[in-house]
């Protein structure tokens, strides 16, 4: 039997996927032109995205990774070879920006499954965030997800 698909490409905004054993399967539009289709099972959750009405401005991780990944490095072409150390390092200032760095940490070991939109991560307990609860008090893995760059 196949699993629940949910599709989050209409999402706005910067999020995580949680690997967790839901039943139900996360996709998302991923990997710059490349249009990828990778899934996940588990929650997605989306965080750090944030408006302010006065000025009608957008806050969120998403602007500054989708900026770098149609950068001089990518051109919008999504990393789909996997991403390196150097990407790791923009992406962990732009988390360390929105004090998300003690929660996620990039996933060293899957630095080649990971792409534009679509990026590996461990994932920890952060109690100045208090966002996870009762999930486990061991690392979780997921994926970062974000608004795909096509």
């Amino acid at each position: 039997m196949n699993k629940p698909l949910v599709a989050i490409w209409d999402t706005v905004g910067f999020g995580i996927i949680i690997g967790f054993p839901t039943g139900v399967l996360i996709t998302n539009q991923t990997g710059g032109i490349a249009c990828l289709h990778p899934k996940m099972e588990g929650v997605y959750v989306p965080f750090a995205n944030d408006y302010k009405e006065a000025s009608k401005e957008f806050l969120s991780p998403e602007i500054a990774l989708t900026d770098y990944f149609k950068g001089v490095k990518y051109k919008g072409s999504g990393a789909i070879k996997g991403i390196d150390l150097e990407d790791v390092a923009i992406i962990n200032e732009i988390l360390t920006q929105f004090s998300l760095h003690k929660m996620i940490t990039i996933d060293l070991e899957k630095l080649h499954e990971s792409h534009e939109a679509w990026v590996h991560i461990k994932i920890s307990y952060d109690s100045d965030l208090d966002i996870l609860k009762g999930f486990s008090e061991h690392v979780l893995k997921g994926v970062l997800t974000w608004s795909n760059s096509d």
